[in-house]
């Protein structure tokens, strides 16, 4: 693997990424939104909240939001079995497979008997798939290479150390590639094999990996090398790299908007003499403050660093200094969240 993961991992959960509100919720709505792309949905992660959370429907096709609701009822399910640590099993995996596939599967007749995708049961028909339509096993060995993968995963998940995220990882992705290899569904593989990647990240409390659809076509190239291969290297190598340039995304964001967006300034950091008088420029900060006012019209604007700079036309070290110098003389106090809130008089001087 290219990348190593441990910095990128420990600086994200140092700046707290994932203690946010509703950090988790949205989070597993954008593993869903995602997932789902990967096999055709076009329902955005907006839509899926409104979805998901008010029922709103999205004025795109009435299966793919069906898809995307049962994906979400089979995360909730996979969370729970993740959350008990429960051991894999054949018949864990098709309840699983047929929460994915409830309003979506289809009924099969073939010369083995009849099944259907709905129900999550096996297949009883040879698939093929990919580029120049490769065939993966017989169906009559699916249930038996279905088992041995479940005791293999349950002997690995036994013997793993949490703390080693990057086996954790390794495992995760493993257990992706085997269960796509195997194929023992006629439908919703793709669905079924990063949701058991996502639950064995989920159950050892590392931050779960999304497959963005930006990225359907190397996600797909990557298991097809490996699997011409008989190797799964390559698609592991694929997998760590983007969950890296995911994490690394979200840092740069999470510190731009920690920059543009208000915290409160720690006086610690800032050095002020509480008994000096206010400048100036800080009676006018506190004007600005208190009424919200420019050039002597009442604005409807959020008075937070960057717009004080902007209007004092100093630099926003300038402005941080003075609102530490206003906050240690307890005129000002941030209310609010940090990309929401903005500073309120607490009394006049």
């Amino acid at each position: 693997m290219r990348k190593t993961i441990r910095p990128i991992y420990e600086e994200y959960k140092q700046l707290g990424i994932d203690q946010q509100i509703d950090y988790a919720k949205f989070y597993l709505y954008s593993i869903i939104t995602h997932s789902t792309a990967i096999e055709g949905s076009t329902v955005t992660e907006l839509e899926n909240r409104l979805l998901f959370d008010e029922g709103i429907g999205a004025q795109k096709p009435l299966i793919e939001q069906m898809m995307n609701l049962d994906l979400k009822t089979a995360y909730e399910q996979g969370m729970i079995y993740a959350r008990q640590h429960t051991d894999y099993s054949v018949d864990l995996l098709c309840s699983l497979s047929a929460l994915v596939m409830k309003n979506t599967g289809s009924e099969y007749s073939a010369m083995a008997g009849n099944f259907s995708a709905a129900k999550g049961e096996l297949r009883l028909l040879n698939v093929s798939a990919g580029i120049g339509g490769r065939s993966y096993i017989a169906y009559q060995k699916v249930p038996s290479r279905t088992e041995a993968f479940c005791q293999w995963l349950n002997e690995e998940r036994r013997h793993i150390d949490p703390k080693e995220i990057e086996k954790v990882y390794d495992l995760s992705f493993e257990a992706h590639y085997r269960l796509v290899e195997i194929h023992p569904w006629a439908d919703g593989n793709g669905r079924m094999s990063r949701l058991v990647m996502n639950m064995i990240q989920y159950e050892f409390g590392v931050i779960p990996s999304i497959v963005k659809k930006e990225k359907r076509k190397q996600y797909i190239t990557s298991l097809e090398q490996s699997e011409k291969e008989d190797c799964s290297d390559r698609f592991k190598a694929f997998m760590l790299d983007h969950h890296c340039e995911n994490l690394i995304k979200q840092i740069a964001e999470y510190r731009k908007s920690m920059e543009e967006d208000e915290p409160t300034i720690s006086t610690q950091d800032v050095a002020v003499n509480v008994a000096e008088e206010l400048t100036e420029r800080q009676r006018v900060i506190v004007e600005l403050i208190k009424n919200g006012v420019a050039d002597g019209a009442a604005l409807n604007v959020t008075v937070n660093t960057k717009y004080l700079s902007e209007k004092l036309n100093v630099n926003r070290k300038t402005i941080q200094r003075d609102i530490a110098h206003l906050q240690e003389r307890k005129l000002i106090q941030w209310v609010g969240s940090y990309k929401t809130g903005h500073w309120e008089i607490i009394k006049d001087e």
